[in-house]
């Protein structure tokens, strides 16, 4: 692993006093990242927390990512005040993402540090796709909400373009539910420690056709099991004898319900396998989640999904009850 720690030149740097570019030094700049996020996450309505421990854990198991190469930082008289990084994906349906990302602390921006991060994200990613296949569809990529109105001019202007949303929707708990049914000849059972395996190709499959879905790796699925949302006891797996059906894979952030004062669990990676689709199945395993929620004292549920989403998710949720609270704009344009 290249673990340069010099201090890098932006050729758009805008002149302030003070400021400085610099490469990833390893753990010591964990806090800093964290830091730098917590400044963010009000201004940009992101009602999500990012412990020490959780941006550890992600850095130790990303893949297509190495920090000393792909994590720039920007220092004013030795403070951070803002992060980049970089990676890259191959989707199922063929094409190659480069993602590029970041965040700057509010009192500095709208002063090009911003936009000399984007085009340094940019320049490392073109020469990181130098090195693969050419003949094959890539994109720079870039997510935010709806709220950061200042990036999503920034990206418009350099010409990214909106290509799909990602909705945050959230459903009061007293909400009344629908009937749903269990299809005949399925049934819901615990998770079991040696059926995890199973559960994860399951979910691989069931999500195989989707426009944001790309095959994991093993390193994703040692960090699925190492993850603190990883609870399968919070699980609702639907079973045709010895055959994943469907799935919910429930979850509980206690870190964030502290933070934010609520009583939230997540009903997230709804999914069914093809032969068991349009039977009421995902309904079902859903209204069921979202009772074992109720009864264990929760005041709400959450998830995301893919507004686009090609099996009518989003019309699925909304018949649940679930409303959207946060828009996602995916910015997307050609990698030249």
């Amino acid at each position: 692993m290249n673990r340069e720690t010099e201090s890098v030149t932006l050729l758009d740097a805008p002149e302030i006093q003070g400021l400085e570019f610099r490469r990833y030094h390893g753990e010591m700049d964990l806090h800093a990242i964290v830091s730098v996020f917590d400044a963010c996450k009000v201004v940009d309505g992101l009602e999500r927390t990012l412990s020490l421990e959780d941006l550890s854990l992600l850095f130790d198991h990303l893949v297509n990512f190495d920090p000393y190469r792909d994590v720039l930082i920007a220092e004013i008289n030795g403070v951070v005040i803002a992060v980049a990084m970089v990676y890259w994906e191959t989707k199922a349906r063929g094409d190659w993402i480069y993602n590029t990302t970041g965040y700057i602390v509010p009192e500095w921006r709208g002063k090009g540090i911003g936009t000399a991060m984007l085009r340094h994200n940019e320049s490392s990613l073109r020469a990181i796709a130098q090195q693969h296949p050419v003949g094959v569809p890539k994109f720079i990529q870039r997510m935010v909400t709806e709220s950061q109105e200042d990036l999503a001019t920034l990206l418009s202007n350099d010409g990214y373009k909106v290509v799909r949303y990602h909705y945050d929707m959230v459903r009061p708990i007293e909400t009344p539910l629908p009937l749903a049914q269990m299809p005949v000849g399925l049934e819901v059972r615990p998770v079991r420690v040696e059926d995890y395996r199973q559960i994860w190709d399951a979910n691989q499959e069931a999500f195989a056709e989707n426009w944001w879905h790309r095959p994991a790796t093993e390193e994703e699925y040692t960090y699925w099991l190492a993850s603190p949302w990883f609870n399968p006891k919070l699980w609702v797996v639907a079973w045709e004898a010895n055959q994943v059906a469907g799935m919910v894979l429930n979850y509980i952030n206690t870190d964030e319900n502290i933070e934010f004062q609520r009583k939230r669990g997540y009903t997230e990676e709804i999914c069914v396998r093809s032969p068991w689709r349009q039977r009421g199945l995902a309904r079902y395993l859903l209204v069921q989640s979202i009772n074992m929620f109720k009864n264990m004292g929760f005041e709400e549920t959450a998830l995301g999904v893919d507004a686009g989403n090609e099996s009518g998710a989003l019309v699925l949720y909304e018949s649940v009850g679930y409303q959207v609270v946060r828009r996602w704009l995916i910015f997307s344009k050609p990698l030249a």
